[in-house]
């Protein structure tokens, strides 16, 4: 079985444009830029006007990675297989994901010259590419520039006039084989009682992202409304949001304008129970072949996981910086070492250098303890008016800024390739939005779905320089519990479970609270606190609001 792309009104001359082995994307009548995937808009001259457009089909390899897991049962690309991010020698900003052919996987990499070639599947002719035997390009992705972004429209902010007044979290296991809605109550309970608030005080709701596929959300803002029946004068859900964090900014702005008094913001996932009941039949599968949207340009590859787009980039960050694997695992060491502290972590087990790098490959550069814990649990947080602080039962949390600004492509693909996408653009935001700087900072909180993931934001952030996080880890010391910059005390997604930006949240509340137990940071007052990436992300500097 191959995953095929959907044949749409914007898309079908792209996929059998290939009949006659010439390899065409959309080009601007009027100025001549090349736009892909296919928009209805030149984003350089703002004209409709366009024609699919012959091009040499000649690429230079920018990112790539060998496959090694089977992301589906049937998927007829034999294991390992290599997926790879091409750029198009005629405009290197336009780039295609594909398969390199013609050569084992593992001989795939950064700089090799590649043309393409099509292959047919039902009406559909996939581009892929083989190697021409040329040699290798200097790397055409450009270096990573730290951007101007917008200025703020005013010396007020509205996260000065909220707090964080109440968190709590249900489950956090491996199948739990608990209905999510349950976990979700007993979170969002939790948290009103963690504030001193009653059921009756809450007036929003807020929650990513909403949609309850695979095993992601419990059912969203309305099966929460249903079961706990508040009557909220806001509410909010949806995956188009600054991140997985981006309900509590989204909350935050409700309270800030004063339509809401204290949101609930929530966050559920029951990925690992609802793999285990699909395997077993118990729930009703999707259905199909063919892909829609921006994964009918990854799926019919292979390029099923975020691992895999991942994968790619961080192998142009290794060959870019000449950094290797061992920094990826200093990031995977540090959380086991701090789960091991936590007691509800998942991954406890102390973990060395040695057990990190003979893991079993998923994906190059990434084994299995680069990649998140899949779980299920319920997180819940508060967001009150600030002018409650004092009357809480404990410490508030005060919001110092947020950084929300998309200044790249929302693309896995065609923008930033040295870093993870949307982490550079909302880290430069969040600093515009503040008198404080790094400095400042007693321990950082980095969404760490993968290995690689925690060093984009390192360097985002600003902690250290684009490409210098190997040296600057100093083999871990650094983002240790007692370092410089504590990282993940929690254990972060990679060991204490995959809650999707919500875990770093209730572990910044806590280490703020000063509740963190043994694996608490002395002295913590501020926290920085990323969500997403990839997607639109967002960032959050916390501070105790004593």
């Amino acid at each position: 079985m191959r995953l095929l792309p959907e044949l749409n009104l914007s898309t079908e001359w792209f996929w059998t444009g290939g009949a006659d082995g010439k390899l065409r994307i959309q080009g601007c009548t009027d100025c001549g830029t090349l736009v892909h995937p296919p928009a209805p808009i030149c984003p350089a001259c703002r004209s409709t006007a366009w024609e699919p457009t012959e091009v040499s089909g000649q690429a230079t390899v920018v990112g790539c990675t060998v496959n090694a897991h089977p992301w589906m049962p049937g998927f007829d690309l034999d294991l390992p297989y290599s997926i790879a991010i091409v750029a198009l020698d005629e405009q290197a900003d336009v780039r295609l994901t594909t398969n390199v052919t013609g050569c084992p996987p593992e001989d795939v990499h950064v700089g090799q010259r590649v043309a393409v070639r099509f292959e047919q599947h039902e009406d559909v002719w996939l581009p892929l590419f083989e190697p021409t035997g040329e040699p290798d390009a200097d790397n055409p992705v450009p270096e990573p520039e730290r951007p101007v972004v917008r200025p703020p429209v005013s010396d007020d902010r509205f996260e000065h006039r909220v707090v964080l007044s109440g968190v709590g979290r249900a489950g956090l296991g491996r199948r739990l084989m608990v209905d999510p809605l349950s976990l979700t109550v007993d979170a969002c309970l939790q948290a009103i009682a963690d504030a001193g608030l009653q059921l009756e005080d809450i007036d929003g709701l807020s929650t990513y992202p909403s949609t309850p596929a695979m095993g992601m959300s419990e059912g969203g803002v309305t099966t929460v409304e249903e079961a706990l029946r508040i009557r909220p004068t806001w509410h909010n859900g949806g995956g188009d949001l600054p991140g997985p964090g981006g309900s509590v900014v989204a909350a935050m702005l409700a309270v800030a304008s004063g339509l809401c008094r204290h949101v609930l913001c929530f966050r559920t996932v029951w990925e690992s129970t609802y793999a285990t009941l699909s395997a077993r039949g118990g729930l009703a599968g999707g259905g199909g072949t063919r892909m829609g949207g921006w994964m009918g340009f990854r799926a019919p590859y292979g390029a099923l996981s975020a691992s895999n787009w991942i994968g790619m980039i961080a192998n142009q960050y290794l060959h870019r910086y000449g950094a290797d694997r061992r920094m990826l695992g200093w990031i995977a060491l540090n959380d086991r070492a701090n789960a091991g502290r936590n007691p509800a972590a998942i991954y406890r087990d102390p973990m060395t250098m040695d057990d990190y790098m003979s893991a079993r490959p998923i994906t190059t550069p990434f084994g299995l303890y680069d990649c998140d814990v899949p779980c299920d649990a319920s997180i819940a947080v508060i967001v009150s008016d600030a002018s409650v602080a004092a009357d809480l039962p404990k410490p508030a949390i005060r919001v110092d800024a947020v950084g929300t600004q998309i200044t790249e492509r929302v693309s896995w693909d065609q923008g930033t390739i040295t870093h993870e996408p949307q982490v550079i653009g909302q880290s430069a935001h969040l600093w515009t939005r503040t008198s404080l700087t790094q400095a400042d900072v007693d321990l950082a909180l980095l969404y760490d779905g993968f290995s690689f993931n925690a060093i984009s934001w390192l360097e985002a952030l600003g902690f250290c320089g684009f490409g210098e996080a190997q040296d600057w880890l100093d083999e871990g010391r650094r983002i240790a519990l007692d370092g410089e910059l504590p990282v993940n005390p929690h254990g972060g997604q990679l060991s204490e479970g995959r809650t999707h930006g919500y875990g770093f949240i209730y572990e910044a509340i806590q280490q703020l609270r000063h509740d963190a137990g043994e694996r608490q940071v002395r002295d913590a007052r501020t926290a920085v606190v990323t969500s997403g990436g990839g997607t639109p992300s967002g960032v959050l500097l916390l501070q105790r609001a004593d």
